[in-house]
């Protein structure tokens, strides 16, 4: 039984940090809570109402894509091919983007990100996964929940994505995945429920 468990979805962390650092509202089906750590919002005058609606309206979409890219399986020859492509080529950059996966970058570029708030949520969320890792592997929710997790597996649940939001929420990701809340993973009820959705 393997199960692969990602804790710092990097390309869904920055775009739950966005959406609450500059007070977006996008609109949709299973997005996901607020965050638990709100971030400090970003006053910047250069950023105006008419590029506000723009974000909050491609927000979903970035979402979306970004959520089934993370819930797919690692091809883990894929750093190996990486290392054997020439730099700067087309095949290069190909497989990159096959890595990394959909971002709110490809779309609008990183200029969003070179605030302070990013910088100190994204060192607070850091520190905060790794003060919270079980020291003991009885102690992983996937060990605690384990009668559980089995008929999920059964079923096809091969990878876990957490992210870090407040309340209970669980979204399905494909055959394989799907996507939880810190608290929900947490908390043996919630997390035992949201295991059963995956039958």
């Amino acid at each position: 039984m393997s199960i692969t468990v990602e804790g710092r979805p990097q390309a869904l962390l920055e775009l739950l940090w966005l959406r609450e650092a500059f007070e977006l509202r996008p609109h949709g089906e299973s997005l996901p809570p607020r965050l638990l750590d709100t971030p400090v919002t970003v006053q910047d005058p250069a950023v105006s109402a008419d590029t506000r609606d723009e974000w909050e309206a491609a927000w979903p979409r970035i979402w979306h894509a970004a959520v089934a890219h993370a819930g797919q399986e690692r091809n883990p020859r894929s750093f190996d091919d990486l290392q054997i492509t020439a730099e700067g080529s087309t095949e290069r950059a190909d497989l990159l983007r096959r890595i990394v996966g959909p971002s709110w970058r490809d779309e609008f570029g990183g200029s969003a990100f070179g605030y302070e708030s990013h910088t100190t949520w994204t060192q607070r969320g850091r520190d905060a996964h790794l003060a919270a890792m079980p020291t003991q592997i009885d102690s992983q929710p996937e060990r605690r929940d384990l009668s559980a997790l089995i008929p999920a597996w059964l079923a096809g649940l091969t990878k876990i994505v957490i992210i870090p939001c407040s309340g209970e929420f669980t979204h399905r990701v494909g055959e394989n995945a799907f996507l939880v809340t810190a608290a929900t993973r947490e908390n043996s009820h919630s997390y035992r429920r949201a295991l059963s959705t995956f039958i």
